[in-house]
């Protein structure tokens, strides 16, 4: 599949919804911690093909707002995996050129995650091979919700005038700044629907959804949402007739 993919027409930015832990720990008879713990195989193989194809940004929605409300116990295990994963991953990342970055509300993680965060980030802080970015604690009402406020902020100081304010202004203050938005997102698990993610960033963003489950999730896989995203026609609500113009 990768010798398919046009090297030449790649997108700049993949986004990724990582669904199915629980459902495949659970046709296997274990707990969902079993399917979280089995993911990190899916995503070490989707970042280092990522950057083997030469794709500048891959942001991976790894725990949104909406997960807090899941089971205490479920929710401490995660955080206990994303600290341990951090903290094995982040030389790999460093010694390959990845930049690691996050978005969300990541003052709400635990000390410990926040520390191995911020020890990653600056670790990777000057690669340039290509940006991982982490969704923690995220979602699109509340990343829109905050830029919001920062710009109410803004024009209260008198730093901005209202009618100053378009579209290029609340993508400056979303947590996303200075990224282009995603040109395909992919979702694991079947199911139809956004979940709360980037709502702003993926207003033209081609979607693949695939039955596969997220610790099922390879190379191949990530070749096969690409050459997908390459067969499909981006108009931007143009017709067919003005693109090939």
């Amino acid at each position: 599949m990768k010798e398919k993919v046009d090297l030449g027409n790649l997108p700049r930015h993949i986004a990724v919804i990582m669904d199915g832990n629980g459902r495949w720990a659970k046709r296997r008879g274990g707990l969902r911690i079993f399917g979280h713990q089995n993911a990190i195989k899916a995503v070490r193989d989707t970042v280092e093909a990522a950057a083997e194809l030469g794709i500048e940004y891959l942001t991976m929605y790894a725990f949104s707002t909406e997960n807090w409300s899941r089971p205490a116990e479920e929710v401490s295990a995660l955080m206990t995996l994303l600290v341990s994963t951090i903290r094995k991953e982040a030389a790999t990342l460093n010694k390959n050129n990845i930049r690691l970055q996050t978005i969300g509300n990541t003052s709400s993680l635990p000390k410990a995650c926040q520390r191995e965060l911020n020890e990653a980030i600056e670790m990777t802080q000057h690669n340039s091979r290509m940006t991982l970015v982490l969704a923690l604690s995220y979602s699109g009402r509340w990343d829109i919700t905050q830029a919001v406020q920062r710009l109410a902020n803004e024009v209260g100081q008198g730093n901005i005038a209202p009618d100053a304010i378009d579209e290029s202004a609340v993508a400056g203050y979303l947590s996303t700044a200075g990224m282009p938005d995603p040109e395909l997102l992919i979702r694991t698990s079947g199911e139809m629907r956004i979940s709360n993610f980037l709502l702003w960033q993926l207003a033209y963003t081609e979607l693949y959804i695939t039955e596969l489950l997220w610790p099922d999730f390879r190379k191949e896989h990530l070749y096969e949402a690409i050459i997908s995203y390459q067969g499909r026609e981006r108009r931007f609500g143009k017709t067919s007739e003005q693109i090939v113009k």
